[in-house]
């Protein structure tokens, strides 16, 4: 099967090394406005159009060379350059994709563990993309379930907002829901105790990590 085209895409990561800067660079410019409102979102992850970051060029000595951006280029087979946002396909992460087959986000990071799903379209900032149509097709081949309320928000262009930075607001804990038993993971499951953790910190809950001896 070919492989799936998809749209020059950056998050943090890789702004940072377009422009041979740290990734806190990167994170402060969305801070402080440089960067723009992000082009997409996916499983509460900023993401932008290489067009919109390629406006940053010359800006405060901000220059993306061409050795880098052919570096990210090359990153990113049968890409394609798009400059409106309006123009971006459905694309999902991990959270889209368990709210889709209404199973889990450590589910779907187990599956893609063992290939048991769709390889990611593109991987950025170290977090797995999908166009919708690949999880869709995917869904099919392998006889899973799919919610078709999801698929239909999804494609409205509806979805969860960007994860907040900093500590959360101080309030009522009464809807708070309960944190989850403790996990074990072995060094192949990272992917799964990343989105373990990432749920139980989406809850408003603490996470101690202890390595096993």
């Amino acid at each position: 099967m070919a492989a799936a085209r998809i749209p020059y895409l950056l998050g943090h990561t890789e702004i940072a090394s377009l422009f041979g800067v740290e990734r806190q660079t990167s994170q402060k410019w969305r801070v402080d406005g440089t960067l723009t409102e992000p082009d997409l979102v996916a499983s509460g992850n900023p993401y932008w159009l290489l067009d919109t970051v390629l406006r940053l060029g010359g800006r405060a000595s901000r220059q993306a060379t061409k050795q880098r951006l052919e570096q990210y280029l090359a990153r990113v087979p049968g890409g394609y350059l798009i400059t409106d946002p309006e123009a971006l396909p459905v694309i999902v992460g991990i959270q889209e994709v368990a709210q889709l087959l209404g199973t889990s986000q450590q589910t779907v990071s187990r599956w893609r563990n063992r290939k048991q799903i769709a390889e990611a379209d593109l991987v950025l900032s170290r977090s797995p993309l999908w166009l919708l149509d690949s999880i869709l097709a995917d869904a099919h081949s392998r006889g899973r379930a799919l919610l078709q309320e999801e698929v239909e928000r999804l494609r409205s262009g509806e979805r969860a907002p960007q994860k907040p930075r900093g500590r959360r607001a101080t309030g009522t804990r009464s809807g708070r829901k309960r944190p989850p038993a403790a996990q074990s993971f072995t060094s192949s499951e990272r992917d799964e105790a990343v989105a373990f953790v990432a749920e139980v910190l989406s809850e408003g809950h603490t996470a101690v990590i202890r390595p096993k001896r």
